[in-house]
């Protein structure tokens, strides 16, 4: 049987104080942080961003530590894995499977990252604060029915019964309390924009002309894009829907079946977190998944991957 791998690429929701220094990459981490000039993007040290709770999950320095620690994650172990045949990722993460996939050099994507956050950011009306929900135990069609008359939106589908949704939060209490009198599970995301909603329109333009001032090439391993789940391979396809995603649906649960339909038997999340490869596992058990921040060392992921494409 041939062995295929992905790699994922993680949104927000997981970062951490410590994510730098997954696998023992803590000092290589710092050097890679001065080259890929992280404090310029964040706009302060990295130290700071991390350290400090309300600047760990502002949307500002939230999206660029995101990018920047799954990259350090993939420096670590690119050159102890097999060629990878398809690179995905999760919102934000799907700048950094661009930048795996060497459309974009690691510092173009960090700062880009930057720049996606400040445009979605805009879009904040003052006392209007935004909020996202995770639900589940809910079939997806009566799900948006019941949106519909809140104007809350579909942001992520992630299965046939769960989704992530945004809006107004004035908005997203009044849906919280009636999908749970359905029987559905709701949990509030430590995020402060509804991205992937048609609350960010006004992002996706400054966006598309920051992409495109950017040194972009055609990814040389196909991309999933978040919002169609078709392999990209071309860099103006890339763009457009790197722009486009910010205020339209992610169907997750498409680029997942992709994953099994594409033959992929292992997958490798780059981190923070395991959520992906968690999602994945849980949907296509088939394939074997785990990330980064489970193993202690580049050599138990070069274990991991070598015992599966050993069998």
């Amino acid at each position: 049987m041939s062995r295929r791998l992905a790699i994922l690429c993680p949104g927000q929701g997981a970062q951490h104080a410590q994510m730098f220094d997954v696998l023992g990459n803590g000092g290589p981490a710092a050097l890679l942080a001065d080259e890929w000039r992280l404090r310029e993007a964040l706009g302060m040290p990295p130290e700071q961003a991390l350290n400090e709770a309300s600047r760990l999950y502002a949307n500002r320095s939230a999206q660029p530590l995101i990018v920047a620690a799954s990259l350090m994650a993939w420096e670590a172990v690119r050159n102890v894995l097999p060629m990878p045949s398809l690179v995905a990722g999760y919102s934000i993460g799907e700048l950094t499977a661009y930048a795996v996939a060497e459309s974009l050099a690691a510092q173009d994507a960090i700062a880009l990252a930057a720049i996606r956050a400040t445009a979605m950011d805009a879009c904040k009306e003052p006392g209007q604060p935004q909020a996202m929900l995770a639900v589940s135990g809910i079939a997806l069609p009566l799900l948006r029915e019941m949106l519909a008359p809140a104007a809350m939106s579909i942001a992520i589908e992630t299965g046939e019964d769960s989704a992530v949704v945004g809006g107004l939060r004035q908005d997203a209490d009044a849906v919280r309390e009636s999908v749970e009198q359905r029987g559905a599970r709701v949990t509030a995301l430590p995020v402060e924009v509804a991205s992937h909603t048609p609350l960010m329109h006004a992002a996706v333009a400054p966006f598309l002309a920051e992409l495109r001032q950017r040194k972009f090439s055609n990814p040389h391993l196909p991309v999933v894009c978040g919002i169609s789940a078709e392999n990209i391979r071309d860099k103006e396809r890339a763009i457009d829907t790197l722009a486009r995603q910010l205020s339209e649906t992610i169907v997750w649960q498409q680029c997942m079946d992709n994953f099994a339909e594409a033959g992929i038997t292992i997958a490798l999340e780059l981190g923070p977190g395991n959520a992906l490869s968690r999602m994945l596992s849980q949907r296509h058990p088939q394939i074997a998944c785990r990330a980064a921040c489970e193993f202690r060392s580049v050599a138990g992921v070069a274990s991991w991957v070598g015992r599966h494409f050993g069998e």
